[in-house]
């Protein structure tokens, strides 16, 4: 005979919340959950994209009650889960080269619709540099034609895998191997890289979001939403990478709920180009508090201009999502 597990807390940041009722409960609070992304794999210790990628696919895969394939671009994600011969998926899985993930689910969905396989959906995911970078005009394609794929970036802001090189999401003033903190301006020179949601948004395709890893249920709510969506549609997971940020492996969930309350990383989804909805910062809180805690920001943290700059680029987004309610810039 099994005993219901107790729980003691609601509303606050725990993440299975179990005192709730079954139907508020993340995926990975019910006994149902798959664990398509299970043990064994390779990922660093406090790895935000393992904990990113086992909480949307589980979620995709509740929403389609199974039935999904999952195309993975080379990098973190791919290296770490499938060490040959050896693989933690639990569910149908390709690795494509590190550009085409986006061009490959498409085939994949083509395929299943031409053999009349309608109940099976397809999800492709990668980092931000496949993503991004090496895979942005394969992506631009699928948003094009509208392909009936769910893409999921997974946004470590960085090339970790190769060690730790600039993406075009590198943040502004960090330090990588390839923007060194040395010279007058040091790190990653602000105005640079791209915001490939936004980019999404411009295609009008039928869903975009961005989510974090700092709130799973938000995470799980936006998956399974994309799931019950047919074409085209886009997820960007803010994921810390506490090896390639030079952050403690315990303070992964507490950075990234850094990055949405100092509005460096703004939550939000759109519908067919139009922003639908933005997740209002509860607390806000300056950039420094989240500099500070990356050894990639601490030459920054010496530089007012620098961290003057950033807390910029963190107003500029509250004032254009409204994430203070004080509406579009």
């Amino acid at each position: 005979m099994t005993q219901r597990v107790k729980f003691y807390q609601t509303g606050t940041w725990t993440v299975g919340n179990r005192l709730l009722d079954a139907e508020k409960r993340t995926v990975q609070a019910t006994t149902e959950r798959r664990n398509a992304l299970t043990s064994g794999h390779r990922a660093c210790q406090g790895c935000g994209e393992a904990l990113g990628a086992r909480y949307a696919v589980d979620a995709a895969l509740a929403a389609a009650n199974g039935k999904v394939i999952a195309v993975n671009a080379t990098g973190c994600l791919e290296v770490f889960s499938t060490p040959y011969p050896e693989s933690s998926w639990q569910l149908p899985w390709l690795h494509s080269l590190f550009g085409n993930a986006p061009a490959v689910a498409a085939g994949v969905a083509a395929a299943l619709k031409a053999k009349g396989r309608t109940g099976v959906r397809v999800i492709a995911q990668g980092g931000d540099g496949g993503t991004v970078d090496i895979g942005f005009g394969t992506l631009s394609g699928m948003f094009d034609r509208n392909d009936d794929v769910l893409y999921i970036c997974y946004d470590n802001e960085a090339y970790m895998n190769t060690g730790v090189q600039r993406s075009s999401r590198t943040p502004a003033g960090a330090r990588t191997a390839t923007t060194p903190a040395v010279g007058p301006h040091p790190g990653n020179p602000p105005g640079q890289g791209k915001n490939p949601a936004l980019i999404a948004v411009a295609h009008e395709i039928p869903y975009v979001a961005t989510a974090s890893v700092s709130d799973l249920h938000d995470l799980e709510d936006k998956v399974k939403k994309a799931m019950s969506i047919s074409g085209a549609r886009y997820i960007h997971i803010h994921v810390p990478c506490p090896l390639g940020w030079g952050a403690r492996s315990c303070d992964t969930i507490k950075l990234a709920r850094l990055a949405v309350q100092s509005g460096l990383f703004p939550l939000w989804e759109a519908q067919d180009g139009e922003i639908t909805k933005v997740t209002p910062i509860r607390r806000p809180v300056p950039v420094s508090e989240y500099l500070k805690l990356q050894k990639r920001f601490r030459h920054v943290l010496k530089d007012e201009a620098m961290v003057a700059a950033i807390q910029d680029i963190a107003e500029r987004n509250i004032r254009r999502f409204g994430l203070l309610g004080q509406g579009e810039e």
